[in-house]
């Protein structure tokens, strides 16, 4: 999911965008977990997702997906200033969190990024929301730390089966609050 996005393991993917990439929770040092790259869109991948993009147009809802740590996140996290829209997209994600966890039980925390887990440059979250897409948002996926990036086998298919019902919310709600 988010295949096209180099994945860093501090939790927010690093697309590594204009003013917010080389910013705090960024690191200039190349073999950083967090290294924001030599340039703004210097990784093949970013430059894809950005052309996509800025070529297609109208783009409603922008939805990065990871793993781990049961995360609904909205934007900032080059910044702790709320956007304009923050209490919106808090809401919309507390409500898909609230469907997601009618499944299984599975509770995931809410809010911007940088108040949920620290300051964290070039989101592709950020850039999405900052570009002109209201809706964007950034899961993290089961577990909380006990397994980590190596989820195990059986929590797949359920953590799939919740995830879809919280995607499934915040796809209606973009088709009925358009902008």
């Amino acid at each position: 999911m988010d295949t096209l996005v180099a994945e860093y393991p501090n939790l927010v993917s690093k697309i590594n965008i204009g003013s917010t990439y080389e910013g705090p929770g960024a690191s200039n040092y190349p073999c950083s977990d967090s290294y924001h790259g030599p340039f703004a869109e210097s990784e093949v991948e970013v430059k894809n997702i950005v052309n996509f993009i800025k070529q297609h147009g109208q783009i409603k809802s922008f939805i990065s997906v990871h793993s781990y740590s049961q995360l609904l996140m909205v934007p900032y996290g080059y910044t702790c200033n709320k956007p304009a829209d923050y209490q919106e997209l808090e809401n919309v994600g507390k409500s898909a969190s609230s469907a997601l966890k009618s499944l299984y039980g599975t509770s995931y925390q809410v809010g911007n990024i940088c108040d949920i887990i620290y300051p964290a440059s070039g989101g592709s979250i950020d850039w999405s929301y900052n570009y002109g897409i209201k809706y964007s948002f950034a899961f993290e996926l089961r577990d909380t730390g006990r397994y980590a990036f190596i989820l195990p086998a059986n929590q797949i298919i359920p953590t799939a089966k919740e995830t879809w019902l919280a995607l499934m919310h915040i796809m209606q709600y973009v088709q009925a609050h358009p902008y």
